[in-house]
């Protein structure tokens, strides 16, 4: 059985269907905070049969410790998390907690029930400003938000657990920019307030839920000015829990980036987005944010050697499953 803390999100979801698909029993823990059970519910659909759901908070290690001693859990997928970055500049303690102090508590219940496989989803805002390009795992850690900062602490703090107990089978995944959605258009991103991610935002314009898309500058040292992302297909973000959770049958630490390897820019996003839902995406260009960088993309080959991953959807794909999850879902799992 594996715990997928989480595991109602937008990616937990997604990583539930690839786990199920693979034969494997999976309990998902969320508090629903910035998720919907409704993903759940739609899971049975996708795979034929369920994961099994246990509403609780990571911070509270009792609970988490009876739920992996009552599931005979012998691996856990660890994404429960707050992950805005504004929002975390605004709200750093709650940050903290949730985030770094959450994540000691369900090491800690994993401890005393002898549960010590674990993948834990981190982010590649733990790079900070790109020194060089592509980012490689050996590029110099210098996050400049709480976000990031939690992240960051966080592998620390997995890092010395390691050290201290040779045991532990632990793999640390560096997300860059998940997106799309399942090719069944039953499950994918619904955000319950505003978006933080760029294409949320602009499958809602096509859509007519909100008016337009704010790029946020057009004057950085790109090809067309506008900020370049390594887009990421979430399917394919996924299935990377398997090949690392595969690859942890023997003790140790490894640390990998989930990316494809190139980079697109926002209006790259827009246009593609145009093309596949036949909607105009109206947008209007505003200042520079704070702590945005010009260009950001992986170098996922480790990824490749390691744990004989790697990514195989197009913008395109992205794209156009997106789109297929936001008309059957106009309103997200709320309109269903």
């Amino acid at each position: 059985m594996i715990l997928l803390t989480g595991g109602a999100g937008y990616i937990g979801s997604h990583i539930a269907v690839v786990l199920l698909d693979a034969g494997l029993d999976v309990v998902a823990v969320d508090n629903l905070s910035n998720s919907n059970s409704a993903s759940l519910e739609r899971i049975r659909a996708i795979c034929g049969r369920s994961v099994i759901f246990r509403h609780a908070d990571i911070r509270n290690e009792e609970a988490i410790y009876q739920i992996l001693r009552a599931h005979d859990v012998t691996a856990v997928i660890h994404l429960a998390g707050l992950k805005a970055v504004g929002e975390s500049t605004a709200q750093p303690i709650t940050y903290y907690d949730n985030n770094v102090v959450g994540t000691m508590r369900l090491v800690s219940a994993m401890t005393r029930a002898s549960v010590k496989t674990l993948v834990f989803s981190s982010s590649a805002t733990v790079y900070g400003t790109p020194a060089y390009l592509p980012l490689d795992e050996k590029h110099p850690v210098a996050p400049i938000n709480p976000y990031g900062r939690t992240k960051y602490f966080i592998e620390e703090i997995l890092k010395d657990l390691h050290e201290s107990d040779k045991d532990w089978r632990i793999a640390i995944l560096r997300y860059f920019n998940p997106v799309g959605a399942h090719e069944s258009g039953l499950i994918g991103e619904d955000p319950l307030d505003v978006p933080n991610n760029l294409l949320p935002i602009v499958a809602q314009v096509a859509i007519g839920r909100r008016p337009k898309v704010h790029v946020w500058g057009n004057d950085y040292d790109t090809p067309d000015g506008t900020g370049i992302r390594d887009f990421i297909h979430v399917v394919d973000l996924a299935s990377g829990h398997l090949s690392a959770l595969s690859q942890l049958r023997q003790p140790g630490l490894l640390t990998v980036n989930l990316g494809t390897g190139s980079g697109s820019s926002v209006m790259d996003v827009i246009q593609t987005f145009k093309e596949v839902s036949g909607r105009p995406v109206p947008y209007v260009i505003d200042q520079r944010r704070v702590g945005d960088v010009a260009t950001c993309y992986a170098d996922p080959t480790l990824a490749k050697n390691l744990l004989g991953w790697t990514s195989t959807r197009s913008l395109t794909q992205m794209c156009a499953d997106h789109w297929h999850f936001q008309m059957k879902n106009p309103n997200g799992y709320r309109g269903a």
